[in-house]
Order: structure tokens, then sequence, then C-alpha cells
């Protein structure tokens, strides 16, 4: 059957990430949908952040378009252009190779949800704006090429 019904699907609040960067998305539950519903092309996750979490770190993929649908509460945008409030019905996308830096941040005292969706490689590479990070399909990298001690669970 096509429809998902979420209350059957798990929540998962880790991060691969090494630490510190970690410590920020704490609060970020997720509901891995693609595989639940056999799609094998594409990413999709619905997401609940609790208030002062964040999506992930502020990052970019070379190799994979992402696209966020607002659904429920508020949250901020941050990329390279500032910061933008979105809330439910609001829309965002980010095309692969850009390097536009982004993640959301709930600064709100809600819980706020939304659906994301990746398509293309997403196994590919990229980076992170704000910190000493990049990536590949398997790890994480300091800029000089350094790897951290912790494998990508993607």
């Amino acid at each position: 059957m096509p429809k998902l019904n979420l209350d059957t699907i798990p929540q998962a609040n880790t991060s691969d990430y090494p630490s510190p960067f970690n410590e920020a998305v704490a609060g970020r539950w997720v509901r891995h949908l693609a595989a639940v519903a056999g799609l094998t092309a594409m990413g999709v996750g619905h997401v609940v952040l609790k208030p002062g979490a964040w999506s992930s770190q502020r990052h970019w993929h070379d190799e994979e378009d992402e696209f966020v649908v607002m659904l429920s509460g508020e949250a901020v945008l941050v990329d390279d252009s500032g910061e933008t409030v979105v809330r439910a019905g609001d829309c965002l996308a980010f095309p692969m190779g850009a390097g536009n830096g982004h993640h959301l941040q709930n600064r709100s005292v809600v819980d706020c949800s939304f659906i994301a969706i990746g398509a293309g490689n997403m196994k590919g590479t990229g980076g992170y704006s704000d910190i000493d990070m990049t990536f590949d399909g398997e790890s994480y990298f300091r800029k000089d090429g350094t790897p951290y001690p912790t494998e990508r669970q993607r």
C-alpha cells in the first residue's frame, strides 16, 4: 500500500557527526521513509526538531539535490544569504553543486516538522560552511584531508 503510517515507522535521533558537531542535532528526530516505501533513487525523511535543535550542521552537496517541505511549526533557515523564517507550507530547494551551506534551526518553544527529500548521488561529496569538515560517501574529513574517527551512516 502506498500510504505510509508514520506511527509505525520508528524515529531515531542518532547522529554520526564526530563530537562536538553532533551536539547541535541531539534534538533532531528522523523517520527514514524511502526504504520503508521501497524507494531506491531518492532519500526521504520525516524530521522533527525539538526546541533548540538544528537539522544538521550548515552543509551543501556536490551531487545531491535537496528539497524541504515544512509541515508544522516554525524554523529559521540559515544559509549563505542570511536567515529566513520558514513556516508550515513553505518549500525550500537546494540544487546540487551550488555550494550554498544551509540548515534549519528551531528557535521556537514548540516542535517543528518537515519532509526532507534528496535525489542524485546521495553517497557523494560535500562540505560544511562553518566547521572544519567535509564528507564523502563513507567518512568525514577535516578540510586538510585528515579523517575524523567516525564513518557516515547514510
